[in-house]
């Protein structure tokens, strides 16, 4: 029992000599965006998240109840849990637009998403995702960290720190940003929390410069700057030796040479000049509805082709949170990104990449079934049932999954948590969610951290 044995259990082990090892949990070793090996074979190799923000309602886009249409206008006779009680009213409201049923799978669709519908045999549509918590910042922390609390680091983040990046010469991990301006809770939505720099989405703007001093100043930049980049690149290093196992200044160094060589690599990412016309126009960058929502699914397209792990595209802030109005804007919602959502899908397939690519949709949460703001009728928050989906990167498509009650309330079957569908989510990344973490001050945290998550095998292609 003395350091000895200790030491040479530890050597031992490292090596895979001994007879029988313990669970290891996957923690970086160092801090740089190298690929690096999951704990078994994946199926997906990128994602990206068409963020939602604000709450799509699932009733009038992907979820019909019939039940709402026979009880319009009539007090609902079941409890409903309100978020803005002063504006809240028991009168159903049903949908005000038809649905169709579309592709081999028959999945159903409103009419104001036949982008959707076009693509329904590559979704993997969850009908019962759920978080419980209804205020938006809680849930989209629930969704995009694994808690309702600020601080943590983001989805985009925990895949970056696990598996590094094929490309060397691009962040890991970038923000598409709505013109409008920043989402609810700002720069969290992107945070490395409490792991390195290093891993923290990179910001693309929506106008030109997309990446803010990117390019050095004319008298600084040719050879100049490249004896002075590699200059500067002995100081680190040496710097560096001296000081072994110091992982958060590997990650501040590695983090200063990755901007260095994005000066060539993002600039011939975002130029989709040479795209063909055909090509912009599936996107809709030919009409003045989707030319910005259908640009920026573009360069995630481009993105992802050059290597990158994790594109999140933000819609603008509160831009589906129809709590008034709702006849009026959600028309204008879902025109904005239909076309170039399907878009999207339907290139990453045409191009080889929607097997290892997972295409998120969906936001932080649903609405309700009741009329909100009598004046000029809206749906209040719900995250006790809604929809999203996800394509390709090893879901199953044309796969409808989970079922609300018959307002169109309650996630009722085969509930799916946010927990859930991280684990989920990990698990076609490589990642074992109970052996992936991060230890800080002497604890082990992770996306999941101790939540009774359950893989949803059913999700699976």
């Amino acid at each position: 029992m003395g350091i000895g044995g200790l030491a040479l259990s530890w050597l031992l082990d490292r090596e895979g000599l001994l007879g029988k090892s313990v669970k290891k949990e996957h923690m970086a070793q160092a801090h740089n965006l190298l690929p690096k090996r999951p704990h078994h074979e994946p199926r997906a190799k990128a994602m990206i998240s068409l963020f939602m923000q604000g709450g799509p309602s699932q009733i009038d886009l992907c979820d019909p109840k019939p039940m709402l249409d026979k009880w319009a206008d009539k007090d609902i006779p079941v409890k409903v849990k309100y978020d803005d009680a002063a504006g809240a009213s028991a009168r159903v409201m049903p949908s005000f637009w038809k649905y169709s049923r579309h592709g081999q799978s028959g999945m159903d669709f409103s009419e104001l998403v036949p982008g959707f519908g076009e693509i329904a045999d590559e979704l993997c549509l969850i009908r019962s995702m759920h978080t419980g918590v209804n205020n938006h910042g809680q849930s989209i922390h629930a969704l995009n960290s694994g808690r309702i609390v600020s601080g943590r680091p983001s989805l985009g983040s925990w895949l970056t720190y696990g598996l590094g990046t094929e490309s060397q010469n691009l962040p890991a991990y970038l923000v598409l940003r709505d013109p409008s301006g920043l989402p609810v809770e700002g720069t969290w939505n992107w945070s490395s929390g409490w792991l390195p720099g290093l891993y923290q989405g990179t910001v693309i703007r929506a106008r030109e410069p997309r990446i803010l001093n990117l390019d050095a100043p004319a008298n600084l930049g040719g050879a100049g700057q490249r004896n002075y980049l590699d200059f500067l690149g002995t100081l680190n290093r040496t710097h560096s030796s001296s000081r072994p196992g110091e992982l958060d200044l590997e990650a501040r160094i590695a983090s200063f040479e990755l901007a260095a060589r994005m000066q060539t690599s993002a600039s011939d990412a975002m130029d989709f000049s040479a795209e063909s016309e055909a090509t912009k126009k599936l996107y809709g960058i030919d009409d003045d509805a989707t030319r910005d929502y259908g640009t920026r699914c573009l360069i995630a397209r481009r993105l992802v082709e050059r290597g990158v792990r994790f594109v999140h595209v933000l819609g603008g802030n509160q831009s589906w949170d129809h709590h008034h109005g709702i006849k009026g804007s959600l028309p204008k919602a879902c025109k904005k990104t239909d076309r170039p959502i399907a878009a999207l899908v339907k290139d990453l397939k045409h191009l080889g990449l929607l097997d290892s690519t997972v295409v998120h949709w969906g936001g932080e949460m649903g609405r309700l079934p009741v009329v909100q703001n009598e004046r000029n009728a809206g749906r209040d928050h719900n995250t006790y049932g809604f929809s999203m989906w996800l394509a390709g990167g090893g879901f199953r498509a044309g796969h409808i999954h989970g079922e609300t009650d018959e307002w169109g309330h309650h996630a009722v079957k085969d509930v799916v948590n946010h927990y859930d569908y991280h684990a989920t989510l990990l698990r076609l990344f490589g990642l074992n969610h109970d052996q992936f973490s991060y230890k800080r001050g002497g604890r082990v945290q992770s996306l999941i951290d101790g939540q009774p998550a359950r893989m949803v095998d059913e999700l699976l292609a």
